[in-house]
């Protein structure tokens, strides 16, 4: 059996999302995350990925090899914190994608319409500074031993509740 999931999809009929997530990381240091950052966000129809940091990553080739064709649809942009927080509009919601005191499990979580994404970096998460200003915070259930997750993972799997919630519900 062959697959082509480019043909498969143009076959389908599914609806289209009509307010993209906006979708920001803070201080990612792996190239390879940011690439599947952005394969995620193309996979949603998003037009571009923040990375919250002001230094560009050195390795821009392992960015544009993990993200293959989507390194053409997606506009990368690094930018502060607080020019990220201007850029939002304002009937978008800030939702963290973290594990902390006050979030909530996104599977029992209605997720905003207009919603800005953000996730933390690899090592430390999102700053008390960041979430303060989040209209709320969610986090993903982990019933194994492991009890933490790659970045990429957990925003593909925010997304595609997000997506689920707007689309499938």
């Amino acid at each position: 059996m062959e697959t082509n999931s480019v043909a498969f999809f143009q076959s389908e009929k599914y609806p289209t999302i009509a307010n993209k997530p906006i979708i920001a990381a803070w201080q990612i240091q792996n190239p390879g995350n940011i690439g599947s950052l952005m394969r995620l966000a193309d996979n949603l129809g998003a037009n571009q990925l923040f990375i919250l940091d002001n230094e560009k990553p050195k390795r821009e080739s392992s960015i544009k090899k993990t993200a293959g064709l989507s390194y053409k649809n997606i506009k990368l942009i690094f930018i502060s914190f607080s020019g990220f927080l201007n850029l939002i509009p304002e009937d978008y919601k800030l939702t963290a994608i973290e594990t902390s005191t006050n979030s909530t499990n996104i599977f029992n979580t209605e997720l905003p319409e207009k919603c800005a994404f953000i996730l933390g970096n690899e090592k430390h998460g999102l700053s008390k500074e960041i979430l303060e200003k989040c209209k709320s915070s969610v986090h993903i259930p982990m019933t194994g031993k492991c009890k933490s997750m790659n970045v990429s993972h957990a925003l593909a799997v925010c997304l595609f509740e997000w997506q689920r919630q707007q689309l499938f519900t």
